[in-house]
């Protein structure tokens, strides 16, 4: 069966507003997975802060390792989960970098706190002792006194650009629902799958 362009994504929505009612921290927090060039798999938690029917967007620093397994390889999978809901969505796609202005949007919205940290954070990087971070911390906060803080040409947003959306929620037993949706010229291809 066919589905529209948007079906996948407005039923996201749907499900993620519920998330923002029924788990009220962090309802946005979505596994990332990402490969290195010799296809070794890496997964973290991040917070997702937008989606379209475009995709689905993250942000961090363009030279952590994240950042880089994402401009290397162009690929990733992401796995929402909500206990309070029995219910998961997972993507799997293609990825690309944001542009500019819708980055230094977004980093406008940060805290104060967390601009200045993206400075002086090194994300990824050994780090000797805390007090390193602190003092670049410091150092920032002096360089951006009394002015808005830039955003690092080094940090910005990822979108994923879904190939694949599945919906999976539990069902007694073990006997869960599963549908997925696989992109297929301008709609998406729905099908349901054994638990």
């Amino acid at each position: 069966m066919m589905a529209p362009q948007k079906e996948p994504f407005e039923r996201f929505e749907a499900l993620y507003a519920l998330a923002q009612s029924a788990q009220p921290k962090d309802p946005n927090a979505v596994s990332l997975a990402t490969v290195d060039g010799a296809g070794r798999p890496s997964v973290r938690i991040v917070l997702m802060k937008s989606v379209d029917e475009h995709g689905f967007v993250v942000f961090t620093n363009y030279h952590s390792r994240k950042g880089q397994e994402l401009l290397g390889q162009k690929v990733a999978a992401l796995c929402f989960y909500w206990p309070s809901l029995d219910s998961q969505v997972r993507v799997e796609g293609t990825v690309s970098v944001i542009s500019d202005e819708e980055s230094d949007a977004y980093f406008a919205t940060r805290p104060r706190v967390s601009q200045l940290g993206a400075w002086a954070s090194n994300q990824s990087q050994v780090l000797d002792a805390r007090e390193t971070l602190e003092t670049r911390l410091q150092h920032f906060d002096k360089q951006y006194a009394g002015q808005n803080v830039p955003r690092p040409a080094h940090w910005g947003g990822f979108r994923i650009a879904p190939s694949r959306i599945e919906f999976w929620k539990a069902g007694d037993n073990r006997l869960h629902h599963r549908t997925v949706y696989t992109h297929q010229g301008d709609g998406w291809k729905t099908e349901l799958l054994f638990p």
